[in-house]
């Protein structure tokens, strides 16, 4: 915990940037009946009845210094949907930075590996030296700035 919480309590600094990530699974839902029109005053009523039209994850970063989140949905949370989307991320928006601080949740997918095993060995070397892992501790995952939504105001 005393990493993480290092981390955050770090100042911003030049070429060196801090992230969070996280993923969460959603399932699609289709409603079976449609939902009345909302009366002036009245809480919206839905029924309880619904046809279940697959899954998907969402993939979110959080940049701790400037506040801007990165989403994509992905149909899978696989070590190749995690090293796509950090290796897009780190291309397309910190190509500039020569180290970047990423804290994240220990998942099985959540390694160095990920990058070897599914992107160009020069890229998964490339993302292996810029970013240094920072994992949230068992049951800690609510230190995940990007799973909280950001910083509380």
């Amino acid at each position: 915990m005393e990493n993480v919480l290092s981390v955050y309590e770090r100042p911003i600094q030049s070429r060196r940037n801090r992230l969070c990530f996280d993923e969460r699974p959603c399932q699609l839902l289709e409603e079976v009946i449609a939902a009345l029109p909302t009366l002036p005053g009245k809480a919206a009523k839905e029924d309880n009845e619904y046809i279940r039209k697959g899954t998907c994850v969402i993939l979110l970063a959080y940049d701790l210094d400037t506040g801007q989140r990165y989403v994509q949905v992905r149909q899978r949370r696989t070590k190749a949907d995690y090293a796509e989307f950090i290796h897009e991320l780190l291309t397309t928006h910190y190509a500039h930075c020569e180290q970047i601080d990423l804290i994240q949740d220990n998942l099985n997918t959540h390694k160095y590996g990920s990058f070897y095993e599914h992107l160009p060995l020069v890229q998964a070397r490339e993302l292996s030296r810029k970013l240094v892992f920072h994992y949230t501790p068992k049951h800690g995952s609510w230190l995940n700035a990007a799973e909280r939504g950001g910083p509380s105001h």
